[in-house]
């Protein structure tokens, strides 16, 4: 059940005498935090995503495939109008109250630039791929700081984190609930080290936000299986098919060296959704998961269906993204369908740069091809690249980011150990001989799972 406790409208927190305390700042670190009160939102532990059943998946037909019109993101406005009043309006409350306090956020001037103003169109063609300008994003976002060649990188608190934030930037914080309901508290004490729901002050589109899990634990960039479950019970608690999250490895265009996801609503299908998939193994051991292979994109890719749970599916992502990460594989992950469909995706566009394979051209448009990007959603720094963009260099832009067939063939092969044995498995596995047909190795590797996972034969 959904109770909603009611206290005057929020002020600016610089405005808050009772926090004063601190730097002054009014930050989110160990500084600030402590007797601090900030909104809060607790959610029920889901069975089961919402979003089982695929809105995009196999190539179904959208209206906004036909790129005739340019496309309008910002309707998605009216569903912050007010909030929830009751208990049967429990699923897409965290959706509509995303959506109030992150206007607040721009009404307040907090954002670099004004991301509704930026021109947005579907490219002609079959895939559907969208092309944003955003020439604020390019001279207004803060920049790396960090070496680009590692994934795994010790977390250094000289640089820039999400604890140097200021709380007035946070929505909500954003906990499971002790009694198993839903509810909104405007204010309350923050916990040890909460996870926090803060906007991206460089936007790319309508309500883009960060979930940073234990904002005062410090981690690094790197995925565990029960901060990548609290991604999946956000898309399922959002309840919204338009709203999906990203995650960038470093060395795959994450800017900053704290564990954080990204999210946002765009009012079309991500091409990647709409792409044709091939099963590589089903019924898996533990909540009859599916694993498959996307077909006609330009990235390869894995994607992930949900089964029986969310927990199960977060275990199998994060165990995949575990051994990515020990192999010093970047890559970058999406959360869509409600958290019901997983996509992985390898990837090796910053090492073809340092070795000067990737086209100049390319290079020029000055575009990262991170999350976003590889699942369709171009988003250009410059007016000259926006105005000739079509789907052929859309689709030209996203190869230069795919592993070959043949090394996919052997990430692929590695991620499925994983997730059957173990990132630890995977990684020693990586000695076997390489000159295996690709479904030998993955026959070998998986030997004695045949009973969890059915091997289907090109």
């Amino acid at each position: 059940m959904l109770t909603i406790k009611r206290v005057a409208t929020l002020v600016s927190f610089n405005q808050e005498l009772e926090q004063a305390t601190g730097c002054g700042r009014d930050c989110l670190g160990s500084c600030c935090m402590p007797g601090a009160k900030l909104p809060l939102y607790t959610f029920r532990r889901q069975q089961i995503a919402n979003g089982k059943n695929n809105a995009y998946s196999n190539g179904d037909s959208h209206k906004a495939a036909n790129g005739d019109t340019a496309l309008h993101n910002y309707e998605l406005h009216e569903l912050s109008q007010g909030f929830v009043e009751n208990s049967e309006a429990a699923n897409g409350f965290l959706d509509s109250l995303l959506l109030a306090q992150w206007e607040d956020r721009m009404e307040r001037g907090l954002f670099r630039y004004d991301v509704t103003a930026c021109e947005t169109m579907v490219l002609p063609g079959e895939h559907g791929f969208i092309a944003q300008l955003n020439e604020g994003r390019h001279s207004k976002k803060r920049p790396t700081e960090f070496r680009v060649d590692q994934v795994l990188q010790p977390y250094d608190g000289k640089k820039f984190n999400f604890t140097k934030v200021g709380q007035e930037e946070v929505l909500f914080c954003f906990e499971e609930s002790e009694d198993g309901t839903n509810q909104y508290y405007e204010k309350a004490p923050v916990s040890e080290s909460p996870n926090v729901i803060a906007i991206n002050v460089s936007p790319i589109e309508y309500g883009h936000v960060l979930l940073v899990p234990r904002v005062l634990n410090c981690t690094p960039q790197r995925i565990d299986p029960d901060t990548f479950l609290l991604a999946l019970h956000m898309a399922a608690e959002a309840d919204n098919p338009y709203f999906r999250l990203g995650y960038n490895s470093l060395g795959a265009f994450a800017t900053i060296n704290h564990l954080h996801f990204q999210a946002y609503y765009l009012t079309a299908p991500f091409p990647v959704e709409r792409a044709p998939t091939t099963p590589i193994c089903h019924h898996c051991k533990k909540g009859g998961i599916k694993i498959l292979e996307l077909g006609n994109f330009p990235v390869q890719g894995l994607v992930f269906e949900i089964g029986d749970n969310l927990e199960d599916l977060a275990n199998a992502v994060a165990n995949a993204c575990i051994y990515l990460q020990n192999a010093n594989i970047p890559f970058n992950v999406l959360i869509a369908d409600r958290g019901g469909r997983v996509f992985i995706f390898p990837q090796c566009f910053g090492e073809k740069q340092a070795r000067g394979e990737v086209d100049q051209e390319i290079l020029d448009t000055q575009v990262n091809p991170a999350v976003w990007e590889i699942s369709g959603h171009i988003v250009l720094k410059r007016r000259c690249d926006y105005d000739t963009a079509t789907e052929e260099s859309a689709w030209r832009l996203l190869a230069e980011v795919s592993l070959t067939q043949e090394r996919f063939n052997e990430v692929k092969k590695h991620c499925l150990t994983a997730v059957f044995e173990g990132p630890n498995k995977a990684m020693s596995m990586s000695t076997i001989a390489s000159n295996l047909h690709p479904m030998e190795m993955n026959a070998a590797v998986l030997n004695g799972q045949a009973e969890h996972c059915l091997l289907l034969q090109a």
